[in-house]
């Protein structure tokens, strides 16, 4: 049942102040926090039934068991040193090269984003990448925005490079080659365009520098070849569950916890460590935004965003693509990608829209937040990790880089898929 007009301005009240505490995380409360309160003040202050949370928080199910799966599976991967290893040997193959090194990096950040989601390329890569280049004698920040960049560029080349396509698409989820059909050309585009622009934006920072041919570096232990096994197992596994149309996420949360109970039970390890440095707090996170959307759908908000919609696409679909691509990028960095993507998924699920339409949506989504730090979860994991650093990159730095990189690939990711 709707809520009454001025219920929905109390429930406004209470949505937007808990998602601006997702996104500026007041006191340093974890982002989880301002979600769960948000989500249980909607429920406490009746402007939402335990009923309706509890059907906002079942539509996430598939998401929560993919970010089990794939957080499990890049906790693995970074305490068996893999992502350290892939660092190392970037360093290597440059050759004492700072351009060379530059686009390698980018290359296994590529790799990491398509094979193991966005948030796995800013947690596990982000350090590696770091340990790697100031012991190369670099100045990390240049390819530390590779991470950052390429996490949100390459996210939407496959359904389990990002978990927003899960939120966006939904049990609509397209067929793998339909997939392929629709995001091979337009994440080309995004990939290639946000590389080029990058690369001329460090060109200075790369010129003046020098690095090591070498760095010291372990060698890949059995755990780390087993898991980097696992991880490829795993991209077969889902992508024939994509071309099959299956869901996502029961198959990535199988393939994360049989492939880390496989390696550690070959190397005779406790599981503890892989479960203590996982970062739980994403799915109540997750949890919270899926209740806050539910209760936008009861004020109408969902209803009336189709509703325009719909209008625009009878008008001219071409246009409708263009301008929901645009605005949904734009909203990413004011609302932050997940709650958009959520809003955008019942959007998408409300009614059948042209494929363009759609596929700007997603483009939108993804690719969007890198305008900004606040655009996305992994950005703002990012960051986080860059912090454990102790190196700090302020909102308008980013906001002036993101502002010259990422409209070309937009552009040409939209153009690709509209046309």
């Amino acid at each position: 049942m709707p809520l009454a007009p001025h219920d929905n301005l109390w429930a406004w009240s209470i949505i937007l102040p808990a998602t601006a505490g997702v996104i500026i995380r007041p006191f340093r409360l974890p982002e989880a926090v301002w979600a769960l309160a948000g989500a249980g003040s909607l429920v406490l202050f009746g402007f939402l039934s335990w009923d309706d949370a509890l059907t906002g928080i079942a539509k996430g199910i598939d998401v929560y068991l993919f970010l089990i799966g794939m957080m499990l599976i890049a906790e693995l991967a970074r305490l068996e040193g893999l992502f350290d290893y892939l660092a190392a040997l970037a360093v290597e193959y440059a050759g004492g090269s700072p351009q060379r090194l530059f686009l390698l990096i980018y290359l296994v950040g590529t790799l990491v984003t398509v094979l193991l989601s966005n948030d796995a390329t800013a947690i596990v890569l982000t350090p590696a990448v770091y340990a790697a280049t100031r012991a190369a004698g670099a100045k990390p920040l240049p390819y530390l925005f590779v991470c950052a960049f390429i996490a949100n560029a390459a996210s939407f080349v496959l359904p389990i490079s990002n978990p927003a396509n899960l939120v966006v698409f939904a049990s609509r989820m397209p067929h793998l080659t339909e997939w392929l059909r629709l995001f091979a050309l337009p994440s080309l585009a995004s990939i290639v365009l946000t590389y080029i622009v990058l690369r001329l934006t460090q060109h200075r920072a790369l010129k003046e520098e020098t690095i090591e041919h070498r760095v010291p570096h372990r060698k890949l232990s059995r755990g780390g070849k087993l898991t980097a096994v696992g991880i490829a197992a795993i991209g077969a596994v889902l992508l024939t569950a994509s071309a099959l149309d299956k869901q996502l996420g029961l198959p990535t949360f199988v393939c994360g916890v049989v492939t880390t109970g496989l390696v550690l039970m070959l190397n005779r390890q406790s599981p503890l460590p892989v479960l203590k440095h996982v970062s739980w707090s994403v799915l109540p996170l997750v949890g919270g935004l899926f209740v806050m959307v539910e209760a936008l759908v009861k004020t109408g908000v969902i209803g009336h965003l189709s509703a325009l919609l719909h209008e625009a696409v009878a008008q001219s679909v071409p246009k409708a693509a263009w301008s929901v691509g645009i605005a949904t990028a734009i909203a990413d960095n004011i609302a932050n990608n997940l709650p958009v993507g959520l809003v955008a998924g019942s959007i998408v699920a409300s009614d059948h829209l042209p494929a363009s339409v759609v596929s700007a949506i997603l483009i939108g989504v993804d690719l969007g937040p890198n305008f900004s730090i606040t655009g996305s979860l992994a950005t703002i994991l990012w960051l986080v990790a860059l912090r454990r650093e102790k190196i700090e990159v302020g909102a308008w730095p980013f906001l002036k880089l993101g502002l010259l990189v990422t409209p070309p690939a937009l552009i040409a990711a939209l153009a690709a898929a509209i046309w």
